[in-house]
């Protein structure tokens, strides 16, 4: 599995990308490159979180042709990919930064199946942070994560294009790069070595 990170150059982003998990990626390139580099050599690609949106937008049709070539798009938190994806349809919600502060509070995030490959790596605390927003897949997609009413945060759609998009609104990047919130840090080291080994299941 060869990986393309794409990086805007954020601190946090730099941070990871040549950090702790430098050895995750096989290349790191701006947004502005998807323009002029061989996408179909690299087996799947993820935008960081908080990549900007319009950055992004000008290459959604380089982006489709590399998805109906069979490639894998992962989109992380906070990147607003329903503009620059096909098939997205994503509801932002009021971040609560201090739910946890309060008693018995639950954020109500929850593994929607269980015995899939990437939650022998991950428990429900490494999942469990903060919710900036619900997505609405199509039918046929199959979330992995779901979060108050079950609406999903984390799922992967084979059905939209002939590749892969794996969507997502936690932003572990973002608060792993800014060195706080362990539970980010332990989402990398599960989602990361799952993404490598090709996201088998």
């Amino acid at each position: 599995m060869k990986l393309l990170a794409v990086n805007a150059g954020a601190a946090y982003q730099i941070e990871a990308v040549e950090g702790r998990y430098r050895s995750y990626f096989d290349a790191t390139i701006p947004p502005e490159d998807i323009a002029t580099t061989r996408l179909d050599a690299f087996d799947a690609m993820i935008v960081l979180c908080r990549t900007p949106a319009f950055r992004m937008e000008p290459h959604a049709r380089r982006l489709r042709t590399y998805l109906d070539g069979g490639g894998t798009v992962i989109a992380m938190g906070e990147c607003h990919s329903e503009r620059w994806l096909p098939g997205i349809r994503f509801e932002p919600c009021e971040t609560n930064f201090w739910w946890w502060l309060e008693p018995g509070a639950d954020l109500g995030v929850r593994i929607a199946q269980p015995g899939h490959p990437l939650f022998s790596r991950l428990a429900e605390a490494d999942i469990t942070w903060h919710l900036h927003g619900f997505f609405t897949p199509p039918a046929g997609a199959e979330a992995l994560v779901v979060a108050q009413g079950n609406r999903p945060i984390l799922y992967v759609d084979e059905v939209t294009t002939k590749g892969r998009m794996v969507l997502t609104s936690l932003d572990p990047f973002f608060h792993h790069g800014h060195h706080f919130m362990p539970a980010t840090t332990r989402f990398l080291d599960g989602f990361l070595p799952w993404v490598r080994e090709g996201m088998a299941g």
